[in-house]
């Protein structure tokens, strides 16, 4: 078989490689358009894409405001997490004790399901963003302090001994070694907290709401309305992939700076 010349397979390549999940995608959402009617599922069971596109649109005031308030718990209950998470690990990696301490009560709080918690907050903090908020950072908090943790130990002994033979101190080796070989790790773990994140805030929203996008797909289930339910899932799938490609961004300009 006669092989392509590189020079000219190689320009082609990444083009393939970032039209690909556009194209796969695009082969997805056609033949779900076309084999819906064909194969004769009725619409309160699985609405075309088309339809769901336009009851984003014909609805989209009441689709922006439940987003809003989405988007405020899963950013608030994101940053508490972080809040707690990244002292937490620094505390884990730095002391045995409370290694041992801990790491059992946030291994029991991780196998518990959130869904089961919801109603204890809701009689604890009301009815309000508090116990959305609690959720969503419960949610998150787990990965985000595993992957410190295990990007704190990344660092090789070598480097750790070869910066105190210079005379580094602990925080000087901290700030030039350690944190910088960490990043994509606690980044990794961000990236999916934030995905947690907005999972546990739709969790809360199914519990205890009167609004938002988890509230707004109860509403429409009770109403038989598949088109706002499927509406409602498509605009927190996007909210998910926006925050998550944001976290990616602030990890390309951070990183980039070190």
């Amino acid at each position: 078989m006669r092989e392509l010349d590189p020079e000219l397979a190689g320009p082609r390549r990444p083009i393939f490689s970032r039209a690909a999940p556009w194209l796969f995608g695009a082969a997805l959402v056609l033949v779900w358009e076309i084999a819906v009617p064909l194969v004769g599922i009725p619409e309160l069971t699985l609405p075309t894409p088309g339809r769901i596109v336009g009851r984003i649109f014909q609805d989209y005031r009441i689709l922006s405001s439940d987003s809003l308030i989405t988007f405020i718990e899963v950013v608030a209950g994101f940053l508490v997490a972080i809040a707690v998470a990244l002292p937490l690990a620094l505390a884990i990696f730095y002391s045995r004790t409370i290694e041992k301490t801990f790491y059992p009560v946030l291994i029991a709080l991780q196998t518990v399901p959130k869904v089961a918690l919801a109603p204890l907050l809701v009689l604890w903090f009301g009815f309000g963003f508090a116990p959305k908020i609690v959720i969503s950072s419960l949610t998150a908090f787990f990965p985000i302090v595993i992957a410190t943790v295990v990007g704190l130990e990344m660092l090789e002994d070598d480097m750790v001994r070869l910066m105190r033979s210079m005379g580094a101190s602990e925080w000087q080796t901290f700030l030039k070694m350690r944190l910088p070989a960490a990043l994509p790790s606690i980044f990794g773990g961000l990236k999916v907290g934030i995905g947690l994140s907005v999972i546990g805030s739709i969790i809360g929203e199914y519990v205890a709401s009167e609004s938002g996008l988890g509230y707004r797909q109860l509403t429409a289930n009770a109403q038989f309305d598949s088109s706002m339910n499927f509406a409602a899932l498509v605009v927190i799938s996007l909210m998910g992939v926006v925050l998550f490609y944001a976290i990616h961004l602030v990890e390309l300009m951070v990183v980039r700076t070190r």
